[in-house]
């Protein structure tokens, strides 16, 4: 579902993880690994679709990159972090209903420099603390700021996954988190799925259905998040 769309999959991932109680502690590193794999899928699909643009990305990875890293160092209390997970799932799911709607190529308009930076930055170090790669929250920005179409968006929202994910993890390992034990299994189910959902994605995909079914998920987790 997610890779059809040019995401990694984390929001998702860790609305699951609240609804089976793992542990927040192995949350973030299990997410970001998982995030890895399926965004890299889903960007190879769109860059063969030919949909992906350098210039768009670059601007938003320059401080992305080092703040992811720096925010997945941050171990915040457990209140904290199922408040800051709870509000993006929120955003993660009017993303996948589409109400931020969706730019057509007329449309477009070319991306500032500095205030598309700026905003890489606190969307990279939001997306480290938490542990989602920033996809879900870049992509509203592109579309609502017109700066590119739905397909640009989910090519570059993959590539922006991958990169701070990575620096997410690395973010992570150095101060010492650890995966889940089932991050195997997980990893395997998500290489599946990710590669089925990248396919049609980057073709064409009506997946109207799903994302009702996956909204409520993700609307019920972020519930639990916020009565505890």
């Amino acid at each position: 579902m997610y890779a059809s769309v040019g995401h990694g999959g984390a929001s998702g991932y860790l609305a699951l993880m609240v609804l089976f109680g793992v542990s927040p502690i192995l949350m973030k590193p299990s997410a970001l690994i998982l995030n890895i794999i399926v965004s890299a899928i889903s960007f190879a699909m769109y860059y063969r679709s030919g949909h992906f643009n350098w210039k768009i990305l670059l601007p938003f990875i320059l401080l992305s990159i080092p703040l992811s890293f720096l925010g997945a160092r941050i171990t915040i209390d457990a209140h904290t972090y199922k408040i800051i997970l709870g509000i993006c799932l929120l955003i993660a799911t009017l993303r996948i209903l589409g109400v931020f709607g969706a730019a057509s190529f007329k449309d477009t308009r070319e991306v500032k420099f500095i205030p598309a930076m700026l905003i890489g930055g606190v969307l990279g170090f939001v997306s480290g603390m938490i542990g989602i790669g920033g996809g879900i929250l870049l992509s509203p920005v592109l579309l609502l700021l017109k700066w590119s179409d739905m397909k640009q968006t989910a090519a570059v929202s993959a590539a922006f996954i991958f990169v701070n994910s990575v620096s997410g993890i690395i973010g992570a390992a150095s101060s010492h988190q650890s995966f889940s034990p089932e991050i195997y299994a997980w990893v395997s189910a998500a290489v599946v799925g990710g590669s089925i959902g990248a396919f049609y994605g980057s073709a064409k995909f009506n997946y109207s259905v799903l994302k009702y079914i996956l909204s409520a998920v993700l609307i019920f987790a972020s519930t639990k998040l916020f009565i505890g």
